[in-house]
């Protein structure tokens, strides 16, 4: 019972996730097999995320002793710029030149299923390793931050798509790609800190979490009033 307990807290915050926003989206939804795919593309890059970050993590074993560099290394270096780096390489492979993308809106919603897949396994994993109470924490932790990063970087992935100029497109997929990277470090700084700074997890941990979903809900309206702006949607009277 504890164990589907534990594999419950960790698949269906991701699952609650990709529907909110599929909702937010429901004007001109993606089709239900896009989203399929993408959240177990999502959920297959957690497994050449796991070598990458154990080969960085070797490559930068030197730092270990530093309280100061290694942190900001596994947590900038290894986590945040690993994993945003595979969700922005998956949307831009496999969806970005899509029929179904033609919204900005499907940059978020795409990229968050994408999150929100790899989000799913890697909580199934710590679950596993590390019991019951990890899945809960989690779930109200690092699920919403691999949302909301990934809400960031879709969002301008999605202003990407209708770019005037391939400088635009480029400069407003860095820009997305980047922010991502700073939250996503951010938040892992505050859990990596452990045992080296460990007051910031208190101090540092609940202000990023918050400014990143705050941002995430902005760029969503944001978005949307893009999209009817341009009539890609239709608004309500």
């Amino acid at each position: 019972m504890e164990l589907a307990i534990s594999l419950g807290l960790a698949v269906i915050p991701s699952l609650l996730i990709v529907y909110y926003f599929r909702r937010k989206d429901r004007a001109r939804p993606e089709p239900g097999r896009a989203v399929t795919v993408f959240f177990l593309l999502g959920l297959l890059s957690t497994l050449p995320a796991i070598i990458i970050e154990l080969a960085l993590g070797s490559l930068g074993s030197g730092l270990e002793a530093s309280r100061f560099l290694y942190p900001p290394f596994k947590a900038f270096i290894i986590a945040g710029l690993v994993e945003e780096g595979l969700k922005l390489f998956l949307v831009m492979r496999f969806a970005y030149r899509k029929h179904f993308f033609d919204e900005v809106m499907d940059g978020i919603v795409i990229t968050v299923v994408a999150g929100m897949g790899f989000a799913c396994l890697e909580n199934v994993l710590y679950v596993l390793g590390r019991g019951m109470t990890v899945g809960f924490l989690r779930a109200f932790t690092s699920v919403p931050m691999h949302a909301s990063v990934s809400a960031i970087m879709g969002y301008h992935i999605g202003l990407s798509r209708f770019a005037c100029s391939v400088l635009q497109r480029r400069r407003l997929l860095l820009k997305g790609f980047l922010l991502a990277v700073f939250f996503h470090g951010m938040y892992n700084l505050c859990i990596f800190a452990i045992p080296y700074w460990t007051p910031l997890i208190v101090l540092g941990l609940p202000p990023v979490l918050i400014w990143s979903i705050l941002l995430a809900r902005k760029l969503v309206r944001a978005a949307l009033a893009e999209d009817a702006a341009k009539g890609r949607i239709s608004v309500s009277p």
